[in-house]
């Protein structure tokens, strides 16, 4: 079943965990005037996650539905939430909406470019644009800057049943080994390293978030301005390609 848990101010996390994967989908509701959902979740998810919502908000409310880049556990479930919620607009990055939900969509998405800013009512949301961070072209994360919460989608990425937050440095020894797992597998190489990533990891550090919403396993509230320095080493030590790739 899912859990609910309120990592930040108007901020709840509700997590699936699928056995199949021993993994964890997270997906964050925003209450406010204009309820922000992040991450659709699945088509197969559906059903549960509109009752988990359900116990938070009206959803026919959700005003704004966003995530990081086109996957099915970030945007899958777009229509089925669109139609339940009349007045939703999707939100990605200008690339997104460009190459795929202008067409994948049933209603037209706001496509945000770099530091375009999305007000709820006394929430306020940055776009960041990481083209490739943690995946994908039209990849980018949501800053939410009145409590200074960093929606970072597959970053972090932990595997297993996790408590909803944490505060302990351990979770990046749980991502190097989710990372290092895959290696060899069918997920291999699923978040690259390139010239780019330490850049905009420091990007990502440089607005000094005190919570860090994660798709897969716990959020985590501190430090997360270092915490996301720490990221780089590992993520190269993992990813990174000996002929060019590393910074």
């Amino acid at each position: 079943m899912a859990t609910v848990t309120e990592i930040a101010p108007d901020i709840y996390r509700i997590s699936i965990y699928v056995k199949d994967f021993d993994l964890q989908f997270n997906h964050f509701v925003v209450k406010d005037d204009e309820p922000l959902l992040y991450h659709t979740g699945m088509r197969i998810m559906f059903p549960e996650l509109h009752e988990a919502v359900s116990k938070l908000l009206d959803p026919k409310t959700i005003r704004y539905i966003s995530w990081s880049h086109f996957e099915v556990d970030e945007c899958g479930a777009l229509n089925e939430w669109l139609e339940v919620a009349p007045s939703a607009e999707p939100v990605c990055s200008v690339v997104g909406a460009l190459v795929n939900i202008n067409d994948f969509s049933n209603r037209p998405p706001r496509g945000l470019q770099k530091d375009d800013v999305l007000l709820t009512g006394k929430h306020r949301f940055r776009f960041i644009s990481t083209p490739h961070l943690p995946h994908g072209w039209d990849a980018g994360s949501l800053f939410e800057e009145t409590n200074a919460t960093l929606f970072c989608s597959d970053l972090f990425h932990q595997i297993g049943q996790v408590e909803p937050v944490t505060e302990s440095d351990k979770i990046l020894g749980r991502t190097h080994k989710a990372i290092t797992e895959y290696q060899g597998g069918p997920l291999m190489d699923y978040l690259p390293y390139t010239n780019n990533t330490k850049r905009l990891l420091y990007k990502l550090a440089d607005l000094k978030p005190k919570t860090l919403a994660i798709m897969h396993g716990s959020s985590f509230s501190g430090n997360c301005e270092r915490l996301l320095h720490e990221l780089d080493p590992v993520l190269k030590e993992v990813f990174g390609d000996e002929k060019g790739l590393q910074t």
